[in-house]
Parts: C-alpha cells; sequence; structure tokens
C-alpha cells in the first residue's frame, strides 16, 4: 500500500515538474509574443507620426486613423469593416427598410466589387444590373485595389444624381457601361400575390419589417381566395434576396416549422454558440412549399432555404445560393462609429456549413436568358403557337355529352394552361415551381 502511495505522489510530482518545464517556453513564447505587439504599435505610430508630419500635403488625423482601422478589419474577411458614425447611422437606417443608394449589394472579390444581388424595384434592378456582375470603374475611375467601403463611397451621391458603373458580366465578351440615376430605396420586405391557385410570396430582404409583411400578405391573399383550402401551396421566392437580420431569418422560417432547430452558429470559443428552435404553428397548415434560390440568395436567405430543406418542409428549386455562411456581430464604438465584425459561423439544422459552398437545390432549373437584341412579333408568335382542331373544321359535330357549366370549366381549365405557357416565358422558374405545387395537389392528401 505505502509503494502505491508513494507511486501515486511521485506521479503527481512528477506531472507538477512536467508541468513547470511545458510551461516555461509557454509563458516565455506569450511573452514574446506581446513584446512584438506592443513593438508593432508602436511602429505603427512612427508611421502616423511621421505621416503626420512630412507627407507632402496636409492629412486629417482622423481620417488616416480611420483608414487604418479600416484595413484592419478589411483585411479579416471581405464582410467585416468598420462603420464611420455615418455609415453607422446609414446602417441603421436601412434596416428599417428606407434609405438612399442604388439598390444594390454588394462584396469584394479578386480586388473587383462583386454584386450579390440586385434589390427589386431599385435602380439597380431596373438598369439590368445582375448577381455575379463585376464592377470594375465607376464614373470611370477604376476600383482595383480599394477596399469595398471606398468603392462604396464611390457609388454614393445625391438622390437624382446619375453614376455610370462599367460591368464585366459573365458571358458578355466585353465590358460595357450601366447609367444609373441614384434614387431613395423604399423596400417593400414581402410582395405577396397569388397565381393560379398557388401564393408567391417574395422576399426582397430581411429587415425588420420582412415577418410582418409576410404575415399581412399570406393572410390577405387567403382571404382573397376564400380560405386555405382554396390554396395548393406556398412558394417563398428567395432569389436576389442578399440576407439582412439573422432574427428575421429566424422568423420566417419558424413560420413554416412547429418543431426542430432552425439554424446554430458557432464562434472561436465552444461557449459562444447558439442554437435557434422552431416554436409550434405553421401559418400555412402543412400545405406544401416550394423555395426559389440563385445566386443572389445569400445569408438570412439561405438559413431560411436551408432549414425548411432540412426538415423537408419544403422543395428548394432554381440555382445554387452564394454561399455566405458567416454571422456579422455590429458593435458599437466611441463616437458613434462603429464595427462590423464576424464573430461565428452558422449551420443548417443538419450541422452542415454553407460557407463558400451555398444551398444546393433539390432540382436544379436555370432561368434562361433572354437577348435583349431580339425583339418578339407577339401578333406572329401567338398565331404560331395556335394549331388548328377538330373546332376550326366547318361543319363539326357538336360535343353533346357536356354540359355548359363542364364546357365553360374546360374552357377555364384551357385558359390557365395557356396563361401558364406565357408565365414560363416571363420567369420560368417561377412558372416551374407553380407546376410542381400542381402536381403535388393533383395526389391528394393521402399521398
Amino acid at each position: 500500500m505505502r509503494k502505491f502511495a508513494m507511486a501515486a505522489v511521485g506521479g503527481t510530482l512528477a506531472g507538477i515538474l512536467a508541468t513547470t518545464y511545458v510551461a516555461e517556453p509557454l509563458l516565455a513564447q506569450e511573452g514574446s509574443r506581446e513584446a512584438s505587439v506592443y513593438e508593432q504599435l508602436d511602429l505603427f505610430g512612427d508611421i502616423f507620426e511621421r505621416i503626420r508630419v512630412q507627407y507632402v500635403e496636409d492629412v486629417d488625423e482622423t481620417e488616416l486613423i480611420e483608414a487604418a482601422i479600416g484595413g484592419m478589419l478589411a483585411s479579416l474577411d471581405p464582410h467585416s469593416s468598420y462603420l464611420s458614425p455615418d455609415d453607422a447611422a446609414n446602417m441603421r437606417v436601412q434596416t428599417r427598410g428606407e434609405f438612399g443608394g442604388l439598390g444594390i449589394e454588394v462584396t469584394q472579390e479578386e480586388g473587383f466589387v462583386k454584386v450579390v444581388s440586385p434589390i427589386d424595384g431599385t435602380p439597380a434592378d431596373e438598369a439590368g444590373m445582375e448577381s455575379g456582375d463585376f464592377i470594375t470603374h465607376v464614373d470611370g475611375e477604376s476600383v482595383l485595389g480599394l477596399a469595398l467601403d471606398e468603392a462604396v463611397d464611390l457609388m454614393r451621391g445625391p438622390v437624382g444624381s446619375e453614376i455610370v458603373i462599367t460591368v464585366v458580366r459573365e458571358g458578355e465578351a466585353e465590358p460595357f457601361d450601366v447609367s444609373i440615376i441614384r434614387d431613395t430605396i423604399k423596400l417593400t420586405a414581402v410582395r405577396a400575390r397569388t397565381e393560379d391557385e398557388t401564393v408567391v410570396l417574395r422576399l426582397t430582404t430581411f429587415n425588420d419589417q420582412t415577418t410582418p409583411n409576410l404575415e399581412a400578405g399570406l393572410k390577405k391573399q387567403l382571404e382573397e381566395a376564400g380560405g386555405m383550402d382554396n390554396v395548393n401551396g406556398i412558394i417563398l421566392d428567395l432569389r436576389n434576396n442578399p440576407g439582412g437580420l439573422l432574427t428575421q431569418a429566424i422568423k420566417v422560417a419558424d413560420s413554416f416549422l412547429d418543431s426542430g432547430e432552425i439554424v446554430s452558429t458557432r464562434g472561436r470559443n465552444p461557449e459562444d454558440g447558439e442554437r435557434f428552435n422552431a416554436t409550434p404553428g405553421d401559418l400555412v397548415d402543412g400545405k406544401p412549399i416550394v423555395v426559389l434560390i440563385n445566386g443572389g440568395s445569400a445569408s438570412a436567405s439561405e438559413i431560411v432555404a436551408g432549414a425548411l430543406q432540412d426538415h423537408r418542409r419544403a422543395i428548394v428549386v432554381g440555382t445554387k445560393s452564394f454561399g455566405k455562411g458567416s454571422v456579422q456581430t455590429v458593435m458599437p464604438l466611441k463616437g458613434d462609429g462603429a464595427m462590423r465584425l464576424t464573430t461565428a459561423r452558422y449551420y443548417t439544422p443538419s450541422g452542415r456549413s454553407i460557407q463558400a459552398l451555398g444551398v444546393s437545390p433539390d432540382i436544379v432549373v436555370e432561368q434562361p436568358r433572354r437577348d435583349p437584341n431580339v425583339e418578339e412579333d407577339e401578333e406572329n408568335t401567338s398565331a404560331a403557337r395556335r394549331t388548328r382542331s377538330e373546332a376550326d373544321l366547318r361543319g363539326r359535330l357538336n360535343n353533346d355529352s357536356l354540359s355548359e357549366d363542364e364546357i365553360r370549366q374546360i374552357e377555364e381549365d384551357r385558359a390557365k394552361a395557356e396563361a401558364a405557357a406565357e408565365r414560363r416565358e416571363e420567369d420560368y422558374q417561377l412558372a416551374y415551381a407553380i407546376d410542381i405545387l400542381k402536381g403535388l395537389s393533383k395526389l391528394g392528401p393521402e399521398q
């Protein structure tokens, strides 16, 4: 027993000694690192003072420091940035849904400004900007090498003023210029309408208005349809939705889920992780849902699409989403400025991160691009579509097996089918989603 006790004490002492020997170089390393940090800060101070005193022109010390802070944050990732007091105020306004500008969400890639998506109904959208476009010049000035905030500053200006943006687009041989008139951007977070028997909810952004707009729009469409029984399903159109508030993404997903995880976030430290779960209640009582996404669907849009996909609550249709799987926290700073810092990655309920991968649709449907140089002759196109049938023949026999009501119903169904064909030309992806819901409704509730 004594030998056992001695062995145990010896082991403990050995552990202490080993710890001492290991910790000593670690402590030295930490001290060396701390000394190095202070040396670098001294270097920064030296450079700052030399610029302030010896630069060829007078400089604004505040602008110099803000530029240094901005560069430090921009070196981390494309989404971390410094917000000056004016920028911080603008951001707070944007989350409320009204602001001045072009109506375009951008990021930075390979030194150029890349369009995440234009926002519906804004000057950028009406000018034909597309997700994936690269902006190389603003009013003839190159944005190559500029920080994202600096490039965005070039695009800002008074409402009503013109800006000319040079765009490089995949599939186009040469860069081309796009002229845009700046305007006050008033975002309608959700637009609701009914196509045939399908309620289409078009979500353009995730701000403070999103969930209230969604609930009100859905309620109105259901009332006009005469109740839930007269609707075959819901389409959540998240195409070109650049995201927004995490809290709103959680609420939107929760609107169609009764239980289970919606999203989890994991930061640098395990204890900083959070998990968000759905609460009981489904706004559409289990009706089928199709979610539309494309390369302009980012961040909060991907949270909603990923949650509904993982819970098999919706069929996701379209093309691969943008792939922004990180969470930014806005931290107020002294002087009314703020810092947008990437603090976590988010994960869908199945535990997958979509960072740089995106959400893959269950059914891939490309949106055909129209050639703007080809003008359709509507009258000739319509005539070409129509083919002769028995009903066009002179002296044909009448169909006496159907009542007038049954014939009227057939004609109404035929008109709907023709309208659906026209919709495919206007918006192929949406038409495809509506057709999916029509097919599901034909199976019956037991299926």
